[in-house]
């Protein structure tokens, strides 16, 4: 067992990349062949490793609560799970140098027609790191009003269901494994814990994000 001072965590860990090349270019995301090389703390041998993976924008997504601590909830269908899904307003950071914040602000506005005057920094995570690069940082979003525009939605988009629920009736549907997105599990356990201990260790929302893979290209 080895001790350390340092805060319990991840460690960033830049391997030597000796090939990266795009082998399928999609609508919406790639996948990414890279052979890089890995050393042996213990030992000083290096191996050389091949992996494939879902090049990522990364995303963001937020949790608007009201005064009375609901949270808004969205439905919308999934195709590849086949599934009306329970989920949080969320979007894609597709467009370059644009902070994570402003496509936060954009998408509460374009899919469920709100603004908010106070935004904080509630959680990130990495969606699925042995097989994507995908990096997901979920805001707070309170003191909600409606949007002066309201946009029009297509696709998927154009059927998406409101529902403005208590924050303790998502966690336990969270709970009771009926509502099974990760992004909106994650989010409303996170804040449940955060409101119990008086959103004591809620983030900057202006803060930059090293942890976006993008950032350390």
């Amino acid at each position: 067992m080895i001790e350390s001072a340092e805060p319990l965590g991840d460690r960033l860990h830049e391997p030597e990349v000796l090939e990266s090349e795009r082998v399928f270019a999609g609508k919406v995301w790639d996948i990414r062949r890279e052979r890089f090389v890995l050393e042996d703390a213990a030992t000083g041998q290096r191996h050389e490793i091949v992996r494939e993976f879902m090049d990522h924008t990364g995303a963001v997504a937020v949790l608007a609560m009201d005064d009375d601590g609901r949270v808004l909830l969205i439905r919308q269908y999934r195709h590849p799970v086949r599934s009306d899904e329970l989920e949080l307003p969320a979007g894609l950071l597709d467009v370059a140098s644009e902070h994570p914040l402003t496509a936060a602000q954009r998408e509460l506005a374009e899919e469920v027609d709100l603004v908010a005057g106070r935004w904080d920094l509630l959680c990130e995570f990495q969606s699925s790191p042995g097989g994507s690069n995908e990096a997901l940082r979920v805001y707070l979003a309170r003191d909600v009003s409606a949007a002066p525009e309201v946009f029009e939605r297509t696709e998927e988009e154009a059927g998406i269901e409101r529902l403005w629920v208590d924050l303790d009736d998502a966690v336990d549907a969270v709970l009771a494994r009926r509502a099974q997105n990760s992004i909106l599990a994650i989010a409303v356990l996170t804040a449940r814990l955060e409101r119990d201990r008086g959103f004591s260790g809620l983030g900057d929302a202006t803060a930059d994000w090293p942890r976006h893979p993008a950032h350390r290209r």
